[in-house]
C-alpha cells in the first residue's frame, strides 16, 4: 500500500493514505479514482452541498467490506471544515454535521472513504425549512428502474398541471429519484402530508404498479413511492454521489426525454452512469439538477 501524500488543495493543507487501495474490486477503482471524480466533479456537486447537513457513509476497506454511517463530524477534521449543530430528536442531543462548503473538504471527505453523499432536504439553517420534495422510487423485483421511470412520468403528469415542476435522477442503485424544487417558505409539516397523498393518489390511479406502503409484502413488482423522506430528520443520496454497488455507478440528473427513451427502446442500461459516463455529461451539458436550487416553486394546497 503507498504511503501517504501531503498535498495542497485551494491553499489548504491535506495528507492523503492508502491512495492505491481498491476500493471497488470488480472495477479495480481506487481510493485515488474516487478523489480524482469528486474533484473533477466538485463544481456540479458543490452548490448541491453547500449548506446541508452531510452523513457521511463511509467503506474504508471498499464496498465489499462493511460501510459504517457518520452523523458527527470526525473530531479529527481540519479546523477549516466548517460544521453545523443539529438536534436530533430520536438520539436527544446536538449533532454537529459536516458541511461540505469547499473543494478540499470534499477531497477531505473522499480521503475518508465517504464514498457516498448524504444530505438533508433542507439547508442547516433554516433546518425546519426543505428547499424541496422529493420521492423516492423503488422497485420491488422483477420491477426494475425502467418500472421507476413510468412511475416518474406519471408523478411528472399529475403534479405538473397543479404548477410543479419536477426534476428526475437516477439513484444510482436500482431506482429513481425526482425532485420538485420549491425554495420558498414552507415545512416539513407541509411537505410530507402533500407527498404521502400524491403517493397515495398514484397508487389509487396505477395500483397494478404503484405502492405507496412500507411494508415489504406489498412491493413485489411494484415501485414504492417513497414519501417519507420529506422528513427534517432524513436523508436522501445527493446527486452526482457516487454509490457502493459493484462498479463506481453514480446518482445522475436525467431528462424527461432519456426516461421516454429508455422505455422505449426497453433498456435498463440507458439509465446506468458510472462515474466517467457523468463526467462527460457534465462537461457537454452542464448541471442538469441546476434548476433545484434556483426555480421558486409554491406547494398547492391539498
Amino acid at each position: 500500500m503507498s504511503g501517504p501524500v501531503e498535498v495542497e488543495v485551494e491553499g489548504r493543507p491535506l495528507r492523503l493514505s492508502n491512495l492505491d487501495k481498491v476500493l471497488y474490486p470488480q472495477a479495480g477503482f481506487t481510493k485515488a479514482a474516487v478523489i480524482d471524480y469528486y474533484t473533477r466533479v466538485a463544481p456540479a456537486v458543490l452548490p448541491h452541498l453547500r449548506g446541508r447537513p452531510l452523513t457521511l457513509k463511509r467503506y474504508p476497506n471498499g464496498v465489499e467490506a462493511g460501510h459504517f454511517y457518520e452523523k458527527q463530524c470526525p473530531s479529527h477534521r481540519p479546523d477549516w471544515v466548517r460544521t453545523a449543530p443539529i438536534a436530533i430528536r430520536s438520539e436527544d442531543r446536538i449533532v454537529d454535521f459536516c458541511l461540505a462548503e469547499d473543494l478540499a473538504t470534499l477531497v477531505w471527505l473522499a480521503n475518508l472513504a465517504d464514498l457516498e453523499l448524504h444530505t438533508s432536504l433542507s439547508l442547516a439553517t433554516p433546518i425546519e425549512r426543505p428547499t424541496a420534495m422529493v420521492f423516492d422510487l423503488d422497485p420491488g423485483p422483477p420491477a426494475d428502474v425502467l418500472t421507476c421511470a413510468r412511475v416518474a412520468l406519471a408523478l411528472r403528469d399529475l403534479l405538473g398541471p397543479l404548477g410543479l415542476e419536477g426534476l428526475a435522477k437516477t439513484s444510482g442503485s436500482k431506482g429513481v429519484q425526482v425532485y420538485f424544487p420549491l425554495n420558498v417558505e414552507t415545512s416539513y409539516a407541509e411537505t410530507k402530508p402533500f407527498a404521502q397523498a400524491v403517493a397515495q393518489l398514484l397508487e389509487r390511479r396505477h395500483p397494478e404498479l404503484v405502492v405507496s406502503s412500507m411494508r415489504k409484502s406489498l412491493r413485489e413488482g411494484k415501485v414504492l413511492v417513497d414519501w417519507s423522506q420529506n422528513d427534517q430528520h432524513k436523508t436522501t443520496v445527493n446527486v452526482y454521489s457516487l454509490r457502493a454497488r459493484e462498479r463506481p455507478t453514480v446518482s445522475t440528473p436525467v431528462m424527461w426525454e432519456e426516461l421516454e427513451a429508455a422505455l422505449e427502446a426497453g433498456d435498463p442500461e440507458q439509465l446506468a452512469f458510472d462515474s466517467e459516463a457523468v463526467l462527460a455529461r457534465v462537461a457537454e451539458r452542464g448541471d442538469l439538477f441546476a434548476p433545484l436550487l434556483e426555480w421558486e416553486q409554491p406547494l398547492p394546497r391539498l
